[in-house]
């Protein structure tokens, strides 16, 4: 069996006192969209920002493409190939779309050679390119979720992570979204998506966990949750007919 691109084992995540992440382990393969469901303030986020170093576990190990991430400050995670879509997009507003989509590809960020590229992010979403020299603060914040989509991709990582991508976007942005990493992982890219929108994540995913209190009470394919209707009814709020 193939090695894990990411391997995360026991973590237990903090904020200051507060407990937040309790254990948790996970392991996705590249070319894979592993999906993280579960209600608001269970650990979702916070186990994004474990893997992106912006909230080391205190206990645990994380191991990316086979290397442990202890003690690596967040830039060195993001050259090892690991970019980030945060939630609330946190795109530079008073740089032009053009100047942020282009950050990956300064010196420090060291991108990976692969299809992604200031053209191919364009022809993916072409608002951006009508919009390419406008300031990223007076974007709609459909045209600024899609700018932090691209700006990952410009690196060309090996695992994205997305945290709430279809956050704020009309219907068929959500749509274009779940197709966007449908190609990313065709092109082997992994991602690792918190989302809210259940069916965008069943759409999408190759495998789901579910999180309550910073603990995993479910694993497995979209087709076996669906077939856990006290999963679905207790810790997603998402009925099902029987």
């Amino acid at each position: 069996m193939a090695e894990a691109l990411l391997s995360v084992r026991g973590i237990h995540t903090y904020y200051g006192d507060s407990y937040v992440l309790q254990g948790l382990s996970l392991e996705q393969r590249a070319g894979t969209i592993v999906a993280i469901l579960g209600r608001n303030g269970m650990g979702k986020t916070t186990l994004i920002r474990s893997v992106a170093g912006l909230t080391p576990p205190r206990e645990g190990e994380i191991h990316f493409k086979g290397a442990s991430l202890r003690g690596r400050p967040p830039y060195a995670i993001a050259q090892s190939g690991i970019a980030l879509v945060p939630q609330g997009r946190r795109i530079f507003r008073s740089l032009s779309v053009r100047e942020n989509l282009l950050l990956p590809t300064s010196g420090l960020a060291r991108p990976g050679k692969g299809r992604w590229n200031l053209r191919a992010v364009l022809d993916e979403f072409p608002q951006l390119e009508e919009r390419i020299a406008h300031m990223g603060g007076s974007l709609s914040g459909g045209e600024q979720q899609m700018l932090a989509v691209g700006r990952a991709l410009m690196s060309n990582p090996d695992l994205i992570l997305m945290d709430e991508p279809s956050e704020g976007l009309a219907p068929k942005l959500v749509k274009h979204v779940g197709e966007i990493m449908k190609s990313m992982r065709d092109h082997g890219h992994a991602v690792l998506l918190v989302e809210q929108n259940f069916a965008l994540a069943m759409s999408v995913a190759d495998y789901i966990y579910v999180v309550s209190a910073g603990r995993f009470v479910f694993e497995g394919t979209p087709q076996q949750l669906e077939r856990e209707p006290e999963i679905l009814d207790q810790h997603l709020g998402v009925a099902r007919a029987h």
